[in-house]
């Protein structure tokens, strides 16, 4: 299956609320209980996107919406600016194909070029197939939270990953580069 990465759009939030909605359905990635509608998941994406984060779409050829990653704040408070978290999402058939592997590096090379230090991964369910790709990207496990959600009837541990970008911690960060310029101070 080739596959086309491009920037998501507004265009994307009807398929991009499905993939998610399956997901929240059937998956234990998100913690979620319900699936959001149309209209919350255009209101996520617009915070993400409005604050200059990346927000990737895989596509097929024929232009078929294939999966979704986006990175996000990972924390609020300012200290925090140089880290983002990520997620992926992808369409049932489109997974075992690359495609969250291919999502994955455009992230990483994003958010390094934006400027970012650090990306974690909270990884719902501590899902062996989220880890494997995580791994494969050059995570390292940091630590498993034992019983922190609890859904389709039995109680889920979530994993938390994280990877250095650029220098990571081995230099200052540049207050000017995009992550500085998102808080004053």
């Amino acid at each position: 299956m080739s596959f086309l990465l491009r920037d998501a759009s507004q265009a994307d939030i009807p398929a991009i609320t499905e993939i998610y909605r399956d997901s929240v359905l059937n998956g234990v990635a998100s913690y979620e209980i319900a699936p959001p509608s149309e209209a919350e998941m255009a209101q996520r994406f617009s915070a993400i996107v409005s604050q200059q984060y990346p927000y990737v779409a895989a596509t097929d050829a024929d232009g078929k919406f294939l999966g979704y990653a986006y990175a996000s704040a990972f924390r609020t408070r300012p200290a925090y600016r140089w880290m983002v978290e990520d997620s992926i999402y992808l369409a049932p058939e489109a997974r075992g194909r690359g495609i969250g592997k291919a999502l994955m590096a455009e992230l990483i090379d994003r958010c390094t070029g934006l400027g970012f230090r650090q990306m974690v991964a909270v990884i719902g369910g501590a899902s062996p197939a989220s880890i494997a790709l995580h791994l494969k990207a050059g995570f390292v496990e940091v630590g498993l939270m034992k019983g922190t959600g609890y859904k389709h009837g039995r109680w889920l541990d979530t994993m938390l990953m994280q990877r250095s970008l650029g220098e990571g911690m081995t230099t200052d960060p540049n207050p000017s580069t995009y992550p500085g310029s998102l808080f004053a101070g």
